[in-house]
């Protein structure tokens, strides 16, 4: 059901060109579960074959991320966490899945609206603990924008450099998130460090 409808979305907004790729960026980063993969791979091969600019194409799925994501933190700040309970069950999110955003959220602090842009399964909802704890705007755009930008640039590029080897692409792209998982881990480690030692130098 769910494969149908992702096809349908791309056949059908995909025709859209810049736009759509905003649009369908914007849903994969609100609460629709959709696959970034199946936007920016394909966009990211066409750019190679010239149909399409490739920092256009970027920026169109990095904007449409932010949006997104902006979405999901207005709907916490405005409507709550009940609300967002009672709803979420109709897009696939309970009240495990927000439990442990919010944990992720308060374990690592504003960094993981950073780190949870990376990790699949989470960066579609890091935006709601961080609207739940009114997280400032300014912040929570750069950290969005600057994690949803690292994983663009990359699913873009493999499908300008190996878009027409599908098993490649699956390869490197199971390699390549358990690298950023590792990443995440070691930053957040860091960033703890760092914390800490600005916390005890302060006291």
């Amino acid at each position: 059901m769910i494969a149908e409808i992702i096809e349908w979305i791309v056949s059908t907004v995909g025709s859209l060109g810049y736009p759509g790729i905003f649009i369908l960026m914007l849903l994969e980063s609100s609460f629709v579960p959709f696959p970034s993969e199946v936007i920016m791979i394909p966009a990211g091969y066409l750019a190679s074959k010239g149909e399409m600019h490739i920092l256009v194409v970027v920026l169109c799925g990095v904007f449409g991320s932010l949006f997104g994501a902006l979405i999901n933190y207005y709907l916490a700040v405005w409507l709550g966490r009940p609300f967002l309970l009672h709803y979420g069950k109709y897009v696939m999110f309970n009240e495990i899945h927000l439990q442990k955003m919010e944990i992720f959220f308060q374990r690592h602090g504003h960094i993981s609206t950073f780190t949870g842009r990376l990790i699949p399964m989470v960066r579609q909802y890091i935006s709601i603990p961080a609207g739940l704890a009114r997280m400032k705007i300014a912040m929570f755009c750069f950290y969005t924008s600057l994690g949803a930008g690292i994983w663009v640039v990359i699913l873009t590029l493999l499908g300008y450099f190996i878009g027409e080897n599908e098993a490649l692409i699956k390869e490197y792209l199971r390699d390549i998130i358990a690298v950023l998982f590792v990443c995440c881990v070691i930053g957040v480690g860091i960033y703890w460090q760092v914390q800490r030692r600005s916390n005890g130098a302060s006291s």
